[in-house]
């Protein structure tokens, strides 16, 4: 009787081995699950100027960053003589990338429906929109990334 009780006592010993065994996730599997909950389409922290940066709310420092671009994006192109030769031109989508490395590139989107001097645009814009203050960009699971924006810009017409 001792050696059937042994014996099943060795076999439920052997077969419960089996049940402790955990199975270990594949990486592949881990990692494309992560990669399909990430939403690519959206940032952790929007990109920021420093007189933005004290406020805890990111929809206020999102609101801040964008104002404040606009307002010095207008103030540098204002005084301009795009207003004057192009006097159809009363806004400007303009595309503003803010690259990881904390730079700015401006593209202007002007509709074809209009006919104007792209090169002269192109130059004026890359003369008007340089030397802006230094900013924070965008932040993707701790990570600085390239953002990609298009602000509109209103040309504000210097004659009476």
């Amino acid at each position: 009787m001792n050696v059937k009780v042994a014996l099943f006592l060795v076999l439920l010993f052997l077969s419960s081995c089996q049940y402790l065994e955990k199975k270990v996730p594949n990486k592949a599997d881990l990692l494309k699950k992560e990669l399909q909950a990430i939403n690519w389409n959206q940032v952790d922290e929007y990109p920021s100027f420093a007189q933005c940066d004290s406020l805890a709310d990111s929809k206020a420092n999102q609101s801040c960053f964008f104002d404040f671009l606009t307002q010095l994006i207008q103030a540098r192109l204002g005084a301009d003589t795009l207003t004057i030769i192009y006097p159809e031109l009363d806004t400007i989508q303009l595309k503003v990338t803010v690259l990881p490395n904390a730079t700015f590139s401006f593209e202007p989107q002007i509709l074809d429906t209009i006919a104007y001097n792209k090169t002269l645009i192109d130059s004026v814009f890359k003369a008007r929109l340089v030397g802006f203050p230094k900013v924070n960009p965008a932040i993707k699971r701790g990570l600085p990334v390239k953002t990609q924006f298009v602000l509109p810009v209103v040309m504000k017409s210097t004659q009476p």
